[in-house]
Order: structure tokens, then C-alpha cells, then sequence
């Protein structure tokens, strides 16, 4: 598994005029190939009238699936670049759509190259970009008496606090890197006098 991955910050859309021709690149985060279809269908929707709706994805966090279309753009001027500028700002689990609307200028190869490519390093620059890191995942539980300290210790030495369930005991979940899961062992033995359970789960990705 990859250690960490980059993706896009938040949905929304960025627009841009070329030679009187209006290019809107709407991104999302996606976190599987059908969610990205989802959205490039929505955007669709949103757009009959456009010229082209144009799309690119990329998911999983090792980019093995990669899509793109040029929705009726000359072959390989609309699709390829928008997902050649993913690849390259290595953002994934995203999905892009450009939306153009003709103004009666042609742009040549060269110039929808460029547009297409263009428009969504913009709407990645507009949106911001967050990373994600791999962590593995630990369900400390502990008692009522101690949770609510153990809770706050935790996210005073940054931990990443995932999930908090109160029943007979309290269970916390906690996303650790691997290199900190023997560190962590000791420090909750410390904090809790030795008397909270550690149980260690899978992998998952979160915010850095």
C-alpha cells in the first residue's frame, strides 16, 4: 500500500474563458469508480446544453484505475490531459469534468490540449489539495472513569482520534503509522495505569 496519497480538497468548480469559449472544470473527491461516475453523470445533467462534458478520474491511492473521455473533442486533445494533469499533480480518488461551451473560435489540437490540461491544475489550485496518509487502525477501550481524560491526552499529543463509542466501557478508535504502534503500547500502559485494552485492526487513510 502506498504511505500516503494526495486528493482534492473539497468538490466545486473552477471557471476560465478561452478564445471565447467557456471552459468549466468541476472536480470531486471519489472514493470508488462508481462514485466518480455518479458525479460525471450529475455534471452532465447539470450541462445539456454544452458542447462537451469531457471527463477524468483517477482512483486508488496506487492509481489503478484510470478513465477518460473526450465526450465528441478531437481523440486524445480533451480526456487525456485533463488526466495526465491529475497524474502529475498526483492527486487521486478524484474525479474530473470539463464542461465546454463553444464560443466560434477553434483552438486546434494544441490549443484544446492545453485548455483542457489547463482548466484543471486551475480548479486544483482554486479547490486546494489535502493529503491523506495510511494508518493502521487501534481500538483502545477503557473505562467511563478514565475515557474522557484518555480522550483529551490523546488528541493533545495529536493522535488521530477517529471514533468515540460510550457502552459498558468507552472504545476509542485511534489511526497510528505502523512505526508508532510499539511507542503507543507503552504510552497508553502509562496514561491508563495498564488497565485499557489494545487491539489492533487494518489499514485505512486519513487526513494528515
Amino acid at each position: 500500500m502506498q504511505e500516503q496519497y494526495r486528493t482534492v480538497a473539497r468538490e466545486g468548480v473552477h471557471e476560465t474563458e478561452i478564445n471565447r469559449s467557456r471552459f468549466l472544470c468541476a472536480l470531486a473527491p471519489a472514493a470508488t469508480e462508481q462514485e466518480a461516475q455518479d458525479f460525471v453523470a450529475r455534471v452532465r445533467r447539470q450541462h445539456p446544453t454544452a458542447t462537451h462534458n469531457c471527463f477524468a478520474y483517477v482512483i486508488g491511492a496506487d492509481a489503478a484505475v484510470q478513465k477518460a473521455s473526450d465526450d465528441g473533442e478531437p481523440g486524445g486533445t480533451a480526456g487525456v490531459p485533463m488526466l495526465q494533469m491529475l497524474l502529475r499533480r498526483d492527486v487521486r480518488y478524484v474525479a474530473a469534468v470539463v464542461t465546454r461551451y463553444y464560443g466560434g473560435v477553434k483552438l486546434g489540437a494544441g490549443g484544446l490540449i492545453r485548455a483542457y490540461g489547463g482548466v484543471v491544475g486551475e480548479a486544483l489550485d482554486a479547490l486546494g489539495t489535502v493529503t491523506r496518509r495510511r494508518y493502521r487502525l487501534a481500538t483502545v477501550t477503557v473505562d467511563h472513569q478514565r475515557a474522557g481524560k484518555l480522550e483529551n491526552d490523546l488528541r493533545a499529543t495529536g493522535r488521530a482520534v477517529r471514533d468515540v463509542r460510550y457502552a459498558e466501557a468507552v472504545t476509542i478508535e485511534v489511526g497510528l503509522p505502523d512505526a508508532d504502534v510499539g511507542n503507543f503500547r507503552a504510552w497508553l500502559a502509562d496514561a491508563t495505569a495498564g488497565t485499557a485494552a489494545l487491539e489492533l485492526g487494518g489499514e485505512a487513510y486519513g487526513d494528515a
